[in-house]
């Protein structure tokens, strides 16, 4: 078990190290961590080393101009100047509250960023404002389309944060495909098979291999197979690409950037860098806020009473795994699989910052 404050200073100096300016640096390991607090173990510290590779490679500037290229009072696209996605993403969320602020709502879409950790981070961010937030984001190409063997769309998560008064908000944040690539990570990690209808071979048929993606194979969209309603998976990762990029200038579909450092990027760019999207949406632009969310405690009520299937305590709500998982590694530590602490154990000899096992 690794405590908060101990990753997160160790996080903090590696991002340091790395050029970002001690604000940048801050916001980065916040965003990571808080994937690792909320049991999201893909998106946490076990990214670190992509990220440190990113930057040796050349494709990660550590002092990005972000900057709003084109607005109007309820709208913006960003360039992230090719930053860290967990540095631009927040930046450009706070435009979305601003705008929102001002005029009732607010759309950002971002071009040239990076890999920006968990969606649900940053659309929680509008919760203290009373504001409903979004949040979503392409990614490498590594899905196939239903009834495709290429890869051509990201794992390209959608997260809504939603705030309640004395219940917790509601908090929906999830991959559009069956599983998130980090979770293969994780299995790969293990020496685990994958469960059927995660991943598909070279040739298109279901494989439980968490290799196979290496081998040509491909993630499959939420659903796994047609007669699981693959197709309405494919519409959300579509979707998610069109506004995160296509609206946006950034690559997409088969041209978004690889988040490995060792895969080569597309020869035939269509946009600049990942993209994403965000946004803000005031309550009380629709009703008054405390009568929203006196009403979102009732709903949250009502369906955590629901009575639960022979086998389970009880029904949960979008949102309570991540809180309670917070709740439990804030007292006892974050759990971190061997391979990750070596990657860990990698990066800090190559910056030269002491990492201790077990912390």
């Amino acid at each position: 078990m690794y405590q908060y404050e101990y990753l997160h200073k160790f996080v903090l100096e590696v991002f340091a190290r790395m050029g970002c300016s001690e604000e940048d640096a801050t916001t980065a390991t916040n965003v990571l961590l808080d994937a690792d607090l909320s049991g999201v173990d893909s998106h946490g510290v076990a990214r670190l080393i992509g990220y440190v590779r990113l930057w040796e490679a050349g494709r990660i500037n550590t002092k990005p101009n972000i900057k709003i290229i084109y607005e109007t009072p309820s709208t913006a696209t960003v360039d992230g100047d090719a930053g860290l996605g967990l540095v631009v993403a927040p930046k450009a969320m706070q435009i979305a509250l601003e705008k929102s602020t001002n005029v009732g709502t607010g759309w950002v879409a971002v071009k040239n960023s990076n890999h920006y950790g968990i969606a649900g981070h940053h659309a929680m961010m509008a919760l203290p404002h009373d504001m409903i937030g979004f949040s979503m984001t392409n990614a490498s190409p590594l899905v196939a389309p239903t009834f495709s063997k290429e890869r051509l769309l990201g794992t390209n998560p959608i997260a809504v944060a939603i705030p309640a008064d004395q219940e917790p908000p509601f908090v929906a944040d999830f991959a559009t495909t069956t599983a998130a690539n980090g979770k293969l990570e994780i299995l790969q990690r293990k020496g685990e098979e994958a469960p059927t209808g995660w991943i598909q071979d070279k040739d298109g048929n279901i494989s439980t291999d968490p290799h196979s993606l290496k081998a040509g194979g491909a993630l499959l969209p939420l659903g796994g197979d047609r007669l699981h309603s693959s197709h309405k998976g494919y519409c959300l990762g579509a979707m998610v690409d069109i506004l995160t990029s296509v609206l946006s200038g950034a690559n997409y579909g088969p041209w978004a950037p690889p988040f490995v450092s060792f895969l080569p990027l597309p020869d035939d760019p269509v946009g600049e860098g990942l993209g994403h999207f965000f946004g803000a949406m005031r309550v009380d632009a629709f009703r008054p806020a405390d009568e929203f969310k006196s009403h979102m405690d009732n709903w949250i009520r009502r369906f955590r009473s629901a009575e639960p299937v022979e086998g389970q305590k009880e029904v949960l709500i979008p949102g309570d795994p991540e809180r309670l998982s917070k709740q439990e590694r804030i007292k006892n530590g974050i759990p971190l699989l061997g391979p990750v602490v070596d990657d860990l154990e990698s990066v800090a000899k190559k910056m030269e910052i002491k990492f201790e096992r077990g912390q």
